[in-house]
Protein backbone atom coordinates (compact mmCIF):
# COMPACT_ATOMS: atom_id res chain seq x y z
CA UNK A 1 0.00 0.00 0.00
CA UNK A 2 3.08 2.20 0.80
CA UNK A 3 4.03 2.25 -2.71
CA UNK A 4 1.06 2.69 -4.27
CA UNK A 5 1.13 5.86 -2.24
CA UNK A 6 4.54 6.72 -3.26
CA UNK A 7 4.03 6.01 -7.05
CA UNK A 8 0.77 8.25 -6.70
CA UNK A 9 2.62 11.09 -4.88
CA UNK A 10 5.30 10.60 -7.65
CA UNK A 11 3.00 11.31 -10.48
CA UNK A 12 1.54 14.42 -9.04
CA UNK A 13 4.56 15.79 -8.16
CA UNK A 14 6.33 15.19 -11.77
CA UNK A 15 2.96 16.46 -13.25
CA UNK A 16 3.44 20.09 -11.71
CA UNK A 17 7.28 20.02 -12.51
CA UNK A 18 6.41 19.29 -16.09
CA UNK A 19 4.95 22.06 -15.80
CA UNK A 20 7.26 24.09 -14.07
CA UNK A 21 9.58 23.08 -17.07
CA UNK A 22 7.36 23.97 -19.49
CA UNK A 23 6.55 27.23 -18.02
CA UNK A 24 10.77 27.80 -17.52
CA UNK A 25 11.12 27.18 -21.08
CA UNK A 26 8.25 28.99 -22.79
CA UNK A 27 8.23 31.77 -20.55
CA UNK A 28 11.65 32.08 -19.38
CA UNK A 29 11.21 32.92 -15.97
CA UNK A 30 11.73 31.09 -12.90
CA UNK A 31 8.41 29.94 -11.80
CA UNK A 32 7.37 29.56 -7.81
CA UNK A 33 6.62 26.18 -6.33
CA UNK A 34 3.06 27.62 -6.23
CA UNK A 35 2.91 28.98 -9.75
CA UNK A 36 4.38 25.84 -10.88
CA UNK A 37 1.06 24.38 -12.48
CA UNK A 38 0.60 28.19 -13.94
CA UNK A 39 0.50 26.97 -17.65
CA UNK A 40 -2.17 24.60 -18.37
CA UNK A 41 -2.33 22.05 -21.29
CA UNK A 42 -5.79 22.73 -22.60
CA UNK A 43 -7.70 25.69 -23.58
CA UNK A 44 -10.72 23.46 -21.73
CA UNK A 45 -8.66 24.28 -18.45
CA UNK A 46 -9.11 27.79 -18.42
CA UNK A 47 -12.19 29.54 -17.55
CA UNK A 48 -14.32 29.61 -20.61
CA UNK A 49 -16.67 32.72 -20.78
CA UNK A 50 -20.25 32.85 -19.19
CA UNK A 51 -21.58 35.61 -21.34
CA UNK A 52 -24.01 33.74 -23.78
CA UNK A 53 -23.20 33.82 -27.30
CA UNK A 54 -25.85 35.38 -28.51
CA UNK A 55 -24.70 38.41 -26.18
CA UNK A 56 -21.37 38.64 -27.42
CA UNK A 57 -22.71 38.52 -30.70
CA UNK A 58 -24.41 41.29 -30.61
CA UNK A 59 -21.88 43.11 -28.19
CA UNK A 60 -18.74 42.85 -30.02
CA UNK A 61 -17.82 43.48 -33.42
CA UNK A 62 -17.20 40.40 -36.11
CA UNK A 63 -13.10 40.87 -35.61
CA UNK A 64 -13.39 41.17 -31.69
CA UNK A 65 -15.41 38.02 -31.96
CA UNK A 66 -13.06 36.08 -34.27
CA UNK A 67 -9.78 36.79 -32.06
CA UNK A 68 -11.15 36.87 -28.26
CA UNK A 69 -13.73 33.91 -28.62
CA UNK A 70 -12.99 32.01 -31.52
CA UNK A 71 -8.98 32.85 -30.48
CA UNK A 72 -7.85 34.00 -34.09
CA UNK A 73 -5.04 36.07 -34.63
CA UNK A 74 -5.90 39.81 -36.35
CA UNK A 75 -3.37 41.20 -38.87
CA UNK A 76 -0.20 43.19 -37.64
CA UNK A 77 0.30 46.55 -38.39
CA UNK A 78 -3.65 47.06 -39.37
CA UNK A 79 -5.27 47.19 -35.86
CA UNK A 80 -5.94 49.95 -33.30
CA UNK A 81 -3.32 49.90 -30.63
CA UNK A 82 -0.71 48.39 -32.20
CA UNK A 83 0.97 51.71 -32.56
CA UNK A 84 -0.77 53.98 -29.48
CA UNK A 85 1.32 56.18 -27.30
CA UNK A 86 -1.61 57.53 -25.33
CA UNK A 87 -1.55 56.60 -21.31
CA UNK A 88 -3.85 54.58 -20.03
CA UNK A 89 -5.12 51.02 -19.12
CA UNK A 90 -6.14 48.20 -21.15
CA UNK A 91 -8.84 46.13 -20.64
CA UNK A 92 -10.39 43.01 -21.41
CA UNK A 93 -12.82 43.66 -24.51
CA UNK A 94 -15.13 41.20 -22.69
CA UNK A 95 -15.59 41.97 -18.86
CA UNK A 96 -13.59 45.18 -18.86
CA UNK A 97 -11.61 43.52 -16.44
CA UNK A 98 -7.97 45.62 -15.95
CA UNK A 99 -4.75 43.58 -17.41
CA UNK A 100 -2.12 45.67 -18.88
CA UNK A 101 -0.78 49.63 -18.81
CA UNK A 102 0.64 52.15 -21.32
CA UNK A 103 3.66 52.59 -18.79
CA UNK A 104 4.82 48.50 -20.06
CA UNK A 105 3.65 48.94 -23.52
CA UNK A 106 6.66 49.01 -25.79
CA UNK A 107 7.48 48.62 -29.85
CA UNK A 108 8.22 45.34 -30.33
CA UNK A 109 8.17 45.98 -33.86
CA UNK A 110 5.83 42.97 -34.52
CA UNK A 111 2.76 45.16 -35.42
CA UNK A 112 0.35 44.30 -32.15
CA UNK A 113 0.80 45.74 -29.03
CA UNK A 114 3.12 44.55 -26.60
CA UNK A 115 3.90 44.91 -22.82
CA UNK A 116 6.72 43.43 -21.02
CA UNK A 117 4.08 42.94 -18.11
CA UNK A 118 0.87 42.61 -17.41
CA UNK A 119 -1.13 44.52 -14.50
CA UNK A 120 -1.58 41.34 -12.42
CA UNK A 121 -0.21 38.08 -14.02
CA UNK A 122 -2.83 36.29 -11.52
CA UNK A 123 -5.50 38.04 -13.84
CA UNK A 124 -3.76 35.74 -16.53
CA UNK A 125 -4.35 32.11 -17.50
CA UNK A 126 -1.55 30.72 -19.73
CA UNK A 127 -1.99 27.72 -21.69
CA UNK A 128 0.10 25.51 -23.92
CA UNK A 129 -0.35 25.84 -27.64
CA UNK A 130 0.98 23.75 -30.61
CA UNK A 131 -0.64 25.06 -32.94
CA UNK A 132 0.76 24.90 -36.53
CA UNK A 133 3.58 23.29 -35.29
CA UNK A 134 4.76 25.45 -32.77
CA UNK A 135 5.52 25.67 -29.36
CA UNK A 136 4.15 29.11 -28.14
CA UNK A 137 2.08 29.29 -24.79
CA UNK A 138 -1.46 31.58 -25.32
CA UNK A 139 -2.33 34.23 -22.86
CA UNK A 140 -6.42 34.23 -22.22
CA UNK A 141 -8.29 36.58 -19.69
CA UNK A 142 -8.91 34.69 -16.13
CA UNK A 143 -12.26 36.60 -15.67
CA UNK A 144 -13.51 36.14 -19.15
CA UNK A 145 -11.55 33.70 -20.54
CA UNK A 146 -11.14 35.80 -23.55
CA UNK A 147 -8.00 35.07 -26.40
CA UNK A 148 -5.86 37.59 -25.89
CA UNK A 149 -2.43 36.60 -27.52
CA UNK A 150 0.44 34.90 -26.64
CA UNK A 151 3.94 34.91 -24.15
CA UNK A 152 6.82 35.20 -25.20
CA UNK A 153 10.52 35.43 -23.93
CA UNK A 154 12.44 37.91 -26.56
CA UNK A 155 11.07 40.90 -24.32
CA UNK A 156 13.20 43.62 -22.86
CA UNK A 157 14.38 44.14 -19.78
CA UNK A 158 13.39 44.22 -16.32
CA UNK A 159 11.18 40.91 -17.40
CA UNK A 160 12.56 39.59 -20.68
CA UNK A 161 8.75 39.00 -21.68
CA UNK A 162 6.44 39.87 -24.86
CA UNK A 163 2.49 39.57 -23.88
CA UNK A 164 1.91 40.10 -27.87
CA UNK A 165 -1.49 40.95 -27.67
CA UNK A 166 -4.06 40.98 -29.80
CA UNK A 167 -5.63 45.18 -29.97
CA UNK A 168 -9.61 43.42 -30.66
CA UNK A 169 -9.40 41.39 -27.23
CA UNK A 170 -8.45 44.80 -25.61
CA UNK A 171 -10.37 48.23 -24.76
CA UNK A 172 -8.21 50.74 -23.76
CA UNK A 173 -9.33 53.33 -21.26
CA UNK A 174 -6.96 56.73 -21.50
CA UNK A 175 -5.86 58.46 -18.89
CA UNK A 176 -8.33 60.89 -18.74
CA UNK A 177 -10.99 58.85 -18.37
CA UNK A 178 -9.63 56.12 -15.63
CA UNK A 179 -12.12 57.78 -13.03
CA UNK A 180 -15.50 58.05 -14.81
CA UNK A 181 -14.97 54.10 -15.87
CA UNK A 182 -14.37 52.87 -11.65
CA UNK A 183 -10.30 52.56 -12.96
CA UNK A 184 -8.99 55.44 -10.65
CA UNK A 185 -7.56 53.39 -8.72
CA UNK A 186 -4.67 53.40 -12.18
CA UNK A 187 -3.93 56.97 -12.15
CA UNK A 188 -0.96 56.84 -9.60
CA UNK A 189 0.69 54.63 -12.23
CA UNK A 190 1.15 57.96 -14.06
CA UNK A 191 3.71 60.55 -14.10
CA UNK A 192 0.99 64.00 -12.75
Amino acid sequence: MKIIVIIIAGVVISSCVAHETAAEMAVGMAVKEKEACMIQKKADEANICVVPDEVLRKTLSPEQYAVAVQGGTERPFANAYWNNHEEGIYVDVIDRTPLFSSNSKYDSGTGWPSFWEPLDKNALVFIEDTSFGMHRVEVRSKSSGAHLGHVFTDGPEPTGLRYCMNSASLRFIPKSELEAAGLGEYLKQFKK
